[in-house]
């Protein structure tokens, strides 16, 4: 799909906690079609996926990170344990620090600076301070990518070239402006979606807060592509799965979603998704049978 013919493509990566398996997935099934970009945009876990996909934009570089995928355990990276509860309580504004997910990046990423990747890359963190979207294209790589992931309360922000950074998703997640800002005319968005299918919410304070953050992520992803429509960018969302249960704090997962989502994507495209810009039903925010609804 990459040439000096078109417009320049690009892949747009949302977040979403453990859900970034599914991305894995998407990838997979886009590579095995041909489906390449000329860069990569990502924020929260989005970032990470884009950050190993730059570095190997192959079939063989998104195998790779597939298998990092599936040997994932939540205590990679969230050990939250008694230790971190304590800690927090008594003496820190977060639970804990980002060194497993600081190790998992330095040992698995072929590169040490975003610059260095094989296509640009575009890394989407928040200024905590304003609010503000901030775009990281240069500089280490590991640092960006925590900084992009540092969801608020969970881990500390970030300090960036004087800036203090926290989680993509507080100001832009799915990165979709960032994308045009950068010069794509064409977007290829791969959401995490969301557990749709839930009947109860997820157990736990930080299981809760990050399914909170995925359907903020959905409905966000839903209104900044709305916002071109007739601007002249053409844009394909693959579909997120869908139902999805479990929580985006679970890692134990991974295995079934990324199969899924390779099944899932396969079939969109055989289906013709790609000769079909600029569709968004998929995205909206819905209820199964097992879910109540408020009366008015």
């Amino acid at each position: 799909m990459s040439n000096g013919a078109r417009s320049k493509t690009a892949l747009v990566l949302a977040g979403g906690g453990s859900f970034g398996a599914i991305q894995a997935g998407m990838l997979h099934s886009l590579a095995t079609h041909g489906i390449a970009a000329d860069m990569v945009v990502g924020s929260s876990v989005g970032s990470l996926n884009a950050a190993y996909y730059a570095g190997n934009p192959t079939l063989e570089g998104i195998e790779r990170l597939e298998t990092i995928w599936r040997g994932l355990r939540r205590s990679d990276v969230f050990p939250v344990g008694w230790t971190a509860v304590l800690g927090f309580l008594i003496r820190r504004n977060f639970l804990v620090e980002p060194d497993g997910l600081r190790a998992l990046i330095e040992t698995n990423l072929t590169y040490r600076n975003l610059e260095d990747a094989k296509i640009p890359i575009h890394i989407v963190a928040t200024d905590i301070l304003t609010g503000g979207t901030v775009v990281l294209s240069e500089g280490p790589a590991a640092q960006a990518i925590i900084a992009s992931a540092a969801i608020p309360v969970v881990f500390p922000p970030v300090r960036f070239e004087g800036v203090y950074l926290v989680d993509g998703a507080v100001s832009s997640n799915t990165a979709v402006t960032v994308a045009v800002d950068q010069g794509a005319r064409r977007l290829i968005v791969l959401p995490t979606g969301y557990a749709c299918a839930l009947s109860k919410p997820p157990a736990g304070a930080v299981a809760s807060a990050l399914h909170a953050l995925t359907l903020l992520v959905a409905r966000q992803l839903l209104s900044e592509l709305k916002e071109l429509d007739g601007s002249g960018i053409e844009y394909f969302v693959l579909p997120p799965l869908c139902p999805l249960t479990g929580s985006p704090y679970d890692f134990s997962q991974s295995d079934v979603l990324i199969d899924r989502a390779i099944k899932s994507t396969d079939a969109w495209i055989a289906d013709g998704g790609l000769e079909k810009p600029n569709v968004h039903a998929q995205l909206s925010i819905h209820k199964h049978a097992n879910q109540k609804s408020v009366r008015a």
